[in-house]
């Protein structure tokens, strides 16, 4: 097994299977990204812990921490691990850039069966940064939470 996953799959990829960085669910998370691939029954979770901070003289969001909980193959486990790596710390605008090609890349490329792995990174990521967006639309600037408040008087 271990020499016919050498032959398919690079070192960084075995590595990131073997020792997943920032695995397991998040209890206080900001906000939830889910996604599934119905083909091949992957699913992939990601949570976000936002906070503010200052750059350039303006406040801005970045993402604290960042935990995954993966039902998947090698590659999807892969994928989710690196993708933690390399949004931690970055801004939601910078996050938001990210693209399923530099995650391959990162990982030192995908076999073609597998690439999908890195699609379900990205869209998770995306869907827990959509999920954190929707939440701050639904408070005005004093924190009131309209939504909820709606929902009471019905």
């Amino acid at each position: 097994m271990e020499n016919r996953c050498e032959s398919l799959y690079s070192k960084e990829v075995i590595k990131h299977f073997k020792n997943p960085k920032n695995m397991g669910e998040m209890k206080d998370a900001d906000a939830v990204g889910k996604v599934g691939n119905p083909r091949c029954g992957d699913i992939l979770r990601v949570f976000l812990k936002i906070e503010k901070k200052k750059i350039n003289g303006k406040e801005k969001d970045y993402i604290k921490d960042i935990k995954f909980q993966t039902f998947g193959c090698m590659a999807a486990i892969a994928v989710s691990s690196v993708l933690t790596e390399m949004v931690k710390g970055k801004t939601i605008e910078e996050a938001k850039k990210l693209k399923n090609n530099e995650i391959v890349k990162k990982l030192g490329g995908l076999p073609a069966i597998k690439y999908h792995c890195s699609l379900l990174g990205a869209e998770a990521l995306n869907e827990a940064i959509k999920n954190y967006e929707s939440r701050l639309l639904k408070k005005d600037g004093d924190g009131f939470d309209w939504t909820t408040s709606l929902k009471k008087k019905k």
